[in-house]
């Protein structure tokens, strides 16, 4: 018996994290594949400028969610909405993968038309998985939360491995003549972008088959359950099938009100402790969604393709790593959560200052340069990882309107910094870029 519980709780953990897996593999999967379309596309580099704003009005999507749940609650079905929103996601990534490429005539100048509109959709539905995904593991015991961080984190390490396997981005320097020097050769890749979309159409597949059977196990287990009641006590506890819903008062709550005490009292969610939780997470994402992403090849590529890669990939796979480690130790310290989120600052602050330092940043050309770099995003990105799996198995303690407010957070920091860092980054240029197969500084 004990063996079948286990076997059981391992398969809800596997479906929790390929179903977590699906909130933001697309959006992640487009901004890996961007150097591979800027070579087909008529928007060239303009390109990640034009997703960075379809991103911000995928926003759409959260607040429409947010404004039925405050206008009409308890009536909009959250499994309805997210079966909704991954089918629209299957679809538009079907449809990216066969028309990726076409191109039609806007005021007489060739434009992505399906590529910018589809890539629309998918951040509509990665931004809306904030707001619904996480408020679904309300029904979920708690440790399975941490599960579907972890499969948050593998949104992000697929893609990344995906595009390894491609050869995304690998050059070889060639001799070109004594006056211009070695010249840049970009290798072809060994897949198109075309299979590229294809393998993030079956990611996306296999999101929405596991909540199906996070759906379908939830339903047995509770007929299972309604038939054990009925059999030993011939009547069906409907206050136990529905958690969320109000409950009716108690004999002695009841009696309080019959004196004129009043019904008792509800715990507010705005408390001091729940509002620091959520500050500490709006700075998490905006530091690790936002701010440093938007500078991370300034702050790699000076070391060159190969420090780069290593602190992609390296850095993403801490993410499902730090949600392991807090699947069994779990920070509750307010003083310890505001440390871990310092230390992380701290190595975000030294990452944007090799940025702002490039293309001649310290300690270039030496191996202690790409290890601190290497180990700087590893552990910005791991201790940032943990910190937002604490926060949200702390406010899945708090009910379902504090994952509510999880996933607005999680949404609304990321949205923050990286609408703090386009200006910078794409309108101002305030940082620069060296050039591949050339001496930037002048050594």
């Amino acid at each position: 018996m004990a063996t079948s519980m286990m076997g059981q709780a391992m398969v809800t953990h596997l479906l929790v994290a390929l179903f977590g897996m699906g909130s933001w593999v697309s959006v992640n999967s487009l901004w890996v594949e961007l150097p591979v379309v800027v070579k087909w596309l008529p928007e060239g580099w303009n390109l990640p400028a034009y997703l960075s704003v379809l991103i911000a009005l995928g926003n759409i999507g959260p607040i429409a969610i947010t404004l039925a749940h405050k206008l009409a609650p308890g009536r909009l079905k959250e499994c309805w909405v997210i079966h909704a929103i991954q089918a629209l996601a299957i679809v538009a990534a079907l449809f990216m993968a066969l028309f990726w490429h076409q191109t039609v005539l806007v005021a007489g100048e060739p434009h992505s038309l399906a590529f910018l509109l589809l890539a629309f959709l998918l951040a509509f539905v990665c931004c809306t998985s904030n707001v619904t995904f996480l408020p679904f593991m309300y029904q979920l015991p708690q440790q399975f939360i941490r599960t579907f961080f972890v499969g948050q984190g593998l949104s992000a390490l697929f893609p990344c491995v995906l595009a390894l396997a491609q050869g995304v981005g690998k050059l070889e320097c060639r001799n070109a003549t004594a006056a211009n020097g070695s010249q840049p050769h970009y290798l072809e890749e060994n897949f198109a972008a075309g299979t590229y979309f294809w393998l993030m159409f079956a990611l996306l597949a296999v999101s929405a088959l596991s909540f199906l059977g996070l759906i379908l196990q939830r339903n047995r287990a509770a007929s299972s359950a309604t038939h054990q009641e009925t059999s030993s006590t011939g009547s069906v506890k409907t206050e136990e099938s529905l958690p969320l819903q109000d409950r009716t008062p108690t004999s002695d709550s009841a009696a309080e009100i019959a004196k004129g005490a009043g019904p008792p009292a509800q715990a507010t969610f705005w408390t001091g402790r729940n509002v620091y939780l959520l500050v500490l997470l709006g700075i998490s994402n905006a530091l690790t969604n936002g701010v440093l992403p938007s500078v991370q090849s300034y702050s790699c590529l000076p070391y060159g393709s190969m420090a780069y890669h290593l602190s992609v990939v390296l850095s993403n796979i801490a993410n499902p790593v730090a949600c392991f480690v807090a699947m069994f130790v779990l920070c509750r310290s307010a003083v310890g959560l505001g440390i871990i989120s310092v230390l992380g600052c701290g190595f975000g602050a030294y990452l944007m200052g090799l940025a702002a330092l490039s293309p001649c940043p310290p300690l270039l050309g030496d191996a202690a340069g790409v290890a601190l770099l290497v180990l700087s995003w590893i552990l910005f990105m791991g201790l940032f990882s943990y910190l937002k799996v604490v926060i949200g198995s702390l406010l899945h303690e708090a009910g379902h309107a504090a994952l509510m407010w999880c996933g607005a957070v999680i949404q609304a920091g990321s949205v923050v910094g990286a609408l703090a860092m386009f200006p910078i980054v794409s309108v101002y240029h305030l940082f620069r870029s060296g050039q591949d197969c050339v001496d930037n500084c002048g050594a």
